[in-house]
């Protein structure tokens, strides 16, 4: 198939703009490895590309789509032969190198892990940056010594993509979770996922203290500003919060006092360039680990021919768990 579907944006006198178009493959870029892609999702960098609302684009024009699962079709890369099942996430793809809203992607054979056994493109895509991100939070965690008889661990924007997934792994890890989020009509949908407890994001989001009630052993945070602020505020003697979004915002007003006096921790989640070991870990503990129910509860597929538009509302806050885009009909 030497032309392919793809979703392109492109930079205006405006901004920019995203359509439905077709490209040749001569029009990849340079890579070892060309993939056909089966699914790809909807994460919030994905709608700041296609609204424009963040300068997350680097390369005019761009095909979005952070994240892919498909199957090798040619590849001079040692590790990687035609037929095989790979995922990507991150490295800059969808961004400063051509994405995963197509048919086809071309990219390095390094930036790949293989689709681990037992689950499914769709299971991948379902679970994608975001759930990916939310394994590299609970491992940071646990790397640190916040394990479930510690105390209650909080997850900042529960009803989200990363907060659905770490709910879930949390949960079943045999944690105790306490769920924030700003839809209090969704209660129901996060104690589904395994949260004890549901609280007011509001509760997080006021003036922040230098030190207040100690209330969490740790926390997964997605929002960053003054929630993560006020969540490391609240953090037990000698706990830790991993922070891995900015919903929220990238400013972070907060104090020493956490650290010097109750030594709290704030463990960085970089997704994007992780090193394959601990990527590779991700990926075999979400496939052992994640509950394939929960996970198909909270995965809405969309069809290839709606991903703009429902991508545009991801900004919004108003979609709900994980979004998977079927690129491919098979």
């Amino acid at each position: 198939m030497a032309k392919f579907k793809a979703v392109i944006v492109e930079k205006t006198d405006n901004g920019s703009q995203a359509r439905y178009g077709e490209l040749n493959e001569s029009d990849l870029m340079d890579g070892d490895v060309t993939v056909r892609v089966d699914y790809s999702c909807i994460n919030y960098k994905d709608g700041l590309a296609v609204t424009g609302l963040a300068p997350v684009v680097r390369r005019w024009p761009m095909i979005p789509g952070i994240d892919f699962a498909g199957t090798v079709e040619q590849s001079t890369h040692p590790e990687w032969k035609p037929g095989d099942r790979v995922i990507l996430n991150g490295f800059g793809v969808g961004e400063m190198h051509l994405g995963g809203w197509a048919e086809k992607a071309r990219v390095k054979g390094d930036w790949l892990v293989p689709l681990p056994q037992g689950m499914s493109a769709l299971d991948a895509m379902g679970i994608g940056t975001a759930g990916y991100t939310a394994m590299l939070a609970v491992i940071a965690l646990e790397r640190h010594g916040v394990t479930p008889d510690k105390g209650p661990v909080v997850v900042t924007g529960g009803v989200g993509g990363l907060g659905s997934v770490a709910i879930s792994l949390l949960s079943n890890y045999g944690y105790q979770v306490v769920a924030s989020t700003g839809r209090p009509a969704e209660a129901d949908y996060l104690k589904s996922l395994g949260a004890s407890e549901v609280i007011d994001r509001s509760e997080l989001t006021g003036k922040v203290k230098p030190l207040a009630k100690e209330r969490f052993a740790g926390g997964i945070d997605s929002v960053g500003s003054t929630t993560l602020a006020n969540v490391l505020s609240m953090t037990r003697y000698g706990g830790a919060v991993a922070a891995c979004g900015l919903a929220g915002g990238m400013d972070l007003q907060t104090t020493v006092a956490p650290f010097i006096l109750r030594g709290v921790s704030l463990l960085g989640i970089d997704s994007v360039y992780c090193p394959q070991p601990l990527r590779r870990e991700a990926w075999r503990r979400l496939a052992l680990d994640l509950d394939r129910a929960k996970l198909t509860a909270m995965t809405t597929v969309v069809p290839f021919a709606d991903v703009i538009e429902v991508a545009g509302t991801i900004v919004e806050g108003k979609l709900r768990g994980r979004h998977a885009v079927r690129v491919t009909e098979s």
